[in-house]
């Protein structure tokens, strides 16, 4: 008797904004509605879905949305954190981010098509997509895909696990495929250890600071040396470690900093995602006639007929 081997089933996340905004940069903005609404952003990210479905299979797919890009209680810890995007301050809710003012609009109607096509779509109040992925991937019993243009998400990688971060390097077509292998040859630390260079090293595009004078190479040998973050600082105190009078300084220095960072830098796994989220992929629109209505209001055209052709098949 021949012995059928069976697959197990793969869980695609996507980083909604981080793909939409490629998109929206990748796509010219002569890429309209019949009403002149630039519909660039939506058209390419649904391509880009289509060439993620379609290259690699997933049975499970979850848009994952920013419900709040800036959580307050990450701007509690780092006052800095992603201070320098925002457009206005909202005492009563999330800040709002600066955001090219024909992408604004873009959004819901790509939360609309999202919504009608049948693919799972989430956020959480409180907190940004990343948690969410961060979230149903600690929830996952299968292999994960995990496609992010923010390097944060590395953390995620577990080769034990299955998970593993698509990055795009050129809209979708070219991804960078990042396993824990792939960490250890560009950054020498495995997704677990990526947290603790990513704090060290700091990320001017999220306002985290890092430690002064601490760049990514000197991190990763700090790491190498003393294992983890809390290895450094214990080293810091030990006067018969190797760090030099610089790093020591350095290190003491930012006890501040490095005391919350890991807070602020680590996703989180705890957020208040529904359990039955069903996250299949649909093989035929949820609401074919809000479809029909959306394509034919915003001039969705191809786009949206090659993701229904990939779906389908």
């Amino acid at each position: 008797m021949r012995c059928v081997t069976q697959r197990t089933p793969r869980l695609m996340l996507l980083d909604t904004a981080s793909l939409y905004f490629r998109a929206y940069f990748g796509v010219p903005e002569s890429v309209r509605a019949p009403d002149g609404t630039p519909v660039n952003a939506v058209r390419g990210l649904l391509d880009f879905i289509a060439r993620l479905v379609q290259d690699h299979r997933p049975d499970s797919l979850v848009a994952c949305m920013d419900a709040d890009w800036r959580p307050q209680w990450r701007v509690d810890l780092i006052p800095t954190y992603k201070a320098h995007r925002v457009a206005e301050e909202t005492p009563s809710g999330p800040d709002t981010e600066e955001v090219p003012d024909t992408l604004s609009p873009q959004v819901p109607i790509i939360e609309d098509v999202l919504d009608a096509l049948g693919i799972a779509r989430l956020g959480a109040a409180g907190y940004e997509a990343d948690d969410v992925i961060g979230t149903l991937t600690d929830r996952a019993t299968g292999p994960v895909d995990i496609v992010t243009g923010d390097r944060d998400l590395y953390q995620l990688v577990d080769d034990v696990r299955g998970v593993r971060v698509l990055y795009p390097l050129k809209g979708v077509g070219t991804l960078q495929l990042t396993d824990e292998a792939a960490l250890r040859e560009k950054y020498g630390v495995d997704g677990s250890g990526y947290v603790d260079l990513a704090l060290l090293r700091g990320d001017p595009s999220d306002g985290l600071p890092g430690v002064p004078g601490i760049g990514e190479k000197t991190a990763a040998k700090l790491l190498a040396a003393h294992g983890d973050l809390a290895g450094i600082m214990a080293a810091v105190d030990d006067l018969g470690s190797p760090l030099t009078p610089s790093q020591r300084k350095r290190l003491h220095e930012a006890r501040p900093y490095v005391a919350v960072a890991p807070k602020v830098v680590r996703v989180a796994k705890d957020v208040p995602v529904p359990d039955d989220l069903d996250a299949t992929l649909p093989r035929e629109p949820r609401d074919p006639e809000a479809l029909d209505a959306l394509a034919h209001q915003w001039g969705l055209g191809g786009a949206l007929q090659r993701l229904l052709v990939t779906l389908g098949n």
